[in-house]
């Protein structure tokens, strides 16, 4: 009988079936490691990329006031603050505002202006308005397109800050209505 049709191996033995091809190699080329490496590299640029915040004007820029701001008066201005447990403090500021336009309102921006008394730049904080919906258990608030401001409307709102400048002389901050949105 002839050895090359014995069996299925071909005339080889069974030790010879689980050894690697002498020209077959373990590792990877050194072009598939290059590619590889250009990947990872343009995804890491990337994503420090996109997660840089381009900041078009300096930090404490006072923007203007948005058209529609006149429309939206502001009273009764408030502050307080609160301590957690954790040490952190937070400072609110309350108030009412007003819509006596004619139009219905679903987002207004705020910058908050924490003056010091030593002649230096104020510090500048810019955040929608968040309305107050309950007052207990706690103060519970919701964003203006939550409850839109209709015309003739006059609704609490609530501003909380985390951080105050330690400079800052205490007094109620200016707020400025930089942007409305309304419908």
């Amino acid at each position: 009988m002839d050895e090359r049709f014995e069996g299925s191996t071909g005339g080889r033995t069974d030790s010879d079936l689980f050894k690697p091809k002498a020209s077959e190699r373990d590792e990877l080329p050194v072009n598939a490691w290059a590619i590889a490496g250009l990947v990872v590299l343009v995804i890491i640029t990337g994503a420090l990329l996109m997660g840089r915040h381009k900041r078009a004007l300096p930090l404490n820029t006072i923007l203007p006031l948005d058209a529609y701001a006149s429309q939206l008066p502001l009273s009764q201005i408030a502050m307080s603050e609160s301590v957690s447990l954790s040490g952190g403090k937070s400072t609110f500021v309350d108030g009412h505002i007003g819509n006596t336009g004619q139009q219905t309102v679903t987002g207004v921006t705020v910058q908050v202006l924490f003056k010091n008394d030593e002649g230096l730049a104020p510090q500048v904080e810019t955040l929608p308005v968040a309305l107050i919906r309950t007052h207990e258990p706690y103060v519970d608030t919701v964003p203006v397109s939550t409850a839109p401001l209709k015309p003739g409307a006059d609704q609490e709102f609530r501003l909380i800050f985390e951080k105050l400048p330690t400079n800052w002389n205490t007094q109620v901050p200016e707020i400025h209505v930089i942007h409305v949105t309304a419908k």
